[in-house]
C-alpha cells in the first residue's frame, strides 16, 4: 500500500493537519475503548460478592475478556485495508458500548461471563489506532507516532482503575446499594463510547489525501475487491509475523493481565480496601502516558543509527528487561517495595510494546493491516494464556506472577527471528533519510516565512 503525504514531524500542539487531527482522534477512542474494556476490572471484589464467584469462575471472566479479542483483532486488520480505519473505528465503537452498558444486566456467573466475552471485543480498536497513525506518518517518526497513540489510549487500563472506584462511590452517594452501584456506574464508559463512535466518523479521514472510496475512485489506491483475503494470506505466510505476533504475547499480554488481576492482587495480597487497591493498581497502566511513547522514540532512533536492525536490538532489550522486572515485582513482600517494581517493571513492558510497534509498519506494506492485526492478537491471545496461571486453585498469584516472568525472558529470544533483506534494509534506509529530508524542507521553508 503506497499512502503518499505522510507527515514527518508529529506537532502535539497542532490541529492543522490532517494528520494530527488524526493523531489525536485515534488515541482518545482507543483510550475511551481500553476504558470501557477493563472498567469492571477494578470493581471485581464487589462483583465477586455480589455474584458470589469463585477463583477459577473469576479467571475464566479474565480469560474471556480478552479470549474473543483475538479473533476480532486477526479480521478488523485485513478489514482496514478494505474500508479504511474511519469506518471500521466507527462501528467498533458503537457496537462495543452496548455490552459495557449492559454488564450491569448479568445477574449470574454464566450472563456476566458472556458480558465479559463480548465487551472483549473492543480491544480490536488497538488494531485500527495503529493502522491509522501508521498510514498518516512517515518511517523517520513512525515508531513514535504509533507508540504514543497506543500508550495514551492504553492509558485508559490505568485512568479506569483509579475513576471507576470513584464513579462507584459516586453512584452509592445517590444512596443505592454497592450491587445496584457497580451495574450502574459500568452505564458510563457505555455512553462515552457510543458518542466517540459517531465522533471518530465525522473527525478524521482514512489517508492524508483523503478516505479509501475517494483513493479509489481517483485511481490512487488498489481496487478494494479481494483486498482484505489477500492481505491476509500474506501476513500468515510471513514465520516474522508469527515471531512479533510471540513477542506481543510477552508485553501486551501481560499488561492486559496485570490489568485484569492488579487491583485484585493488591486487595488480598496487601488487604488493602477497594478504592485503595485500585489507586495502587491504576499506576501501573498510567506509565502509559510516556513509557510506552520512549519505547518507540528509542526504535526511530536506533533505526536512524543503525536501520531496522537496530529497531529488533532495541526490542530484545527491553523484552529481557519486562521480564527480569516482572521476576522481582513477584517477590516483593512489603507494599512499598511492590510498587516501585510493578513501576519499573511497568516502563519496560509499554517500552516493548512500543518497541515492537516500530517494527509492525516494515513487515510488509502490502499487508499493514493484517500484519498490525496477527501481532495485535498475540497480545491477547499471551493474556489468554496467562489467564490460566490465575484461575488456577494450585497455583497462588505471586507464584503465577514469577512464572509469567520466566516466560517473557524466554520470548525474547524470538527477536532473533525477526530479520529483514538487505535489499529491504536499504530501501528502508533510503525511505527514512527520504523522510528526514522533507522534514528539514519544511523546517527551513517554516523558518523562512517567519
Amino acid at each position: 500500500m503506497d499512502i503518499k503525504n505522510k507527515a514527518t514531524q508529529i506537532n502535539l500542539f497542532s490541529l492543522k493537519t490532517v494528520q494530527m487531527r488524526t493523531f489525536h482522534t485515534t488515541w482518545f477512542a482507543f483510550f475511551l475503548a481500553f476504558f470501557g474494556w477493563f472498567g469492571i476490572a477494578p470493581l471485581m471484589a464487589i462483583v465477586r460478592e455480589d455474584l458470589m464467584l469463585t477463583k477459577a469462575e473469576i479467571g475464566n471472566t479474565i480469560i474471556a475478556s480478552v479470549a474473543i479479542t483475538v479473533i476480532v483483532r486477526i479480521l478488523i486488520g485485513p478489514l482496514c485495508d478494505r474500508i479504511g480505519s474511519r469506518k471500521a473505528y466507527t462501528w467498533l465503537l458503537i457496537l462495543g458500548s452496548l455490552p459495557v452498558m449492559g454488564i450491569g444486566l448479568a445477574q449470574s456467573y454464566e450472563t456476566f461471563l458472556l458480558f465479559r466475552l463480548a465487551i472483549g471485543a473492543i480491544g480490536a480498536a488497538f488494531v485500527i489506532t495503529q493502522y491509522h497513525t501508521s498510514t498518516m506518518f512517515a518511517p523517520n517518526c513512525v515508531g513514535t507516532a504509533n507508540a504514543t497513540t497506543a500508550g495514551w489510549g492504553n492509558l485508559g487500563g490505568g485512568v479506569t482503575q483509579m475513576v471507576m472506584p470513584l464513579i462507584f462511590t459516586a453512584v452509592l452517594s445517590f444512596g443505592v446499594d454497592q450491587f445496584l452501584g457497580w451495574r450502574l456506574a459500568m452505564i458510563i464508559p457505555g455512553i462515552a463510547l457510543f458518542i466517540a463512535g459517531f465522533a471518530y466518523y465525522f473527525l478524521t479521514q482514512d489517508a492524508p489525501d483523503g478516505n479509501y472510496k475517494e483513493l479509489r475512485d481517483r485511481g490512487d489506491l488498489e481496487p478494494a475487491k479481494g483486498k482484505g483475503m489477500e492481505s491476509l494470506m500474506l501476513a500468515i505466510k510471513d514465520y516474522r509475523v508469527w515471531a512479533l505476533f510471540v513477542i506481543y504475547a510477552a508485553c501486551f499480554g501481560v499488561e492486559l493481565t496485570i490489568n485484569n488481576v492488579a487491583a485484585l492482587y493488591y486487595h488480598d495480597q496487601f488487604q488493602l480496601d477497594v478504592k485503595t487497591a485500585g489507586l495502587i493498581a491504576g499506576l501501573f497502566g498510567l506509565m502509559n502516558i510516556f513509557a510506552r511513547t520512549v519505547g518507540g522514540a528509542f526504535s526511530d532512533f536506533f533505526a536512524k543509527k543503525m536501520g531496522l536492525r537496530g529497531r529488533v536490538m532495541f526490542l530484545f532489550v527491553v523484552l529481557l528487561g519486562e521480564g527480569i522486572m516482572l521476576m522481582v515485582f513477584s517477590q516483593m513482600a512489603v507494599l512499598v517495595l511492590a510498587v516501585g517494581a510493578m513501576i519499573v517493571f511497568s516502563l519496560f513492558v509499554q517500552m516493548s510494546e512500543g518497541a515492537t510497534y516500530g517494527i509492525v509498519p516494515f513487515i510488509n506494506r502490502k499487508a499493514l493491516g493484517a500484519v498490525a492485526g496477527i501481532v495485535g492478537a498475540g497480545g491477547n491471545a499471551g493474556a489468554v494464556a496467562a489467564g490460566f496461571l490465575f484461575r488456577s486453585e494450585s497455583i497462588t498469584m505471586q507464584q503465577g506472577l514469577l512464572y509469567l516472568g520466566i516466560t517473557v525472558a524466554v520470548a525474547s529470544v524470538a527477536t532473533a527471528l525477526v530479520r529483514f533483506s538487505p535489499a529491504a534494509q536499504d530501501a528502508e534506509k533510503k525511505a527514512f533519510d527520504a523522510a528526514l529530508a522533507e522534514r528539514q524542507r519544511l523546517k527551513a521553508e517554516a523558518g523562512a516565512l517567519s
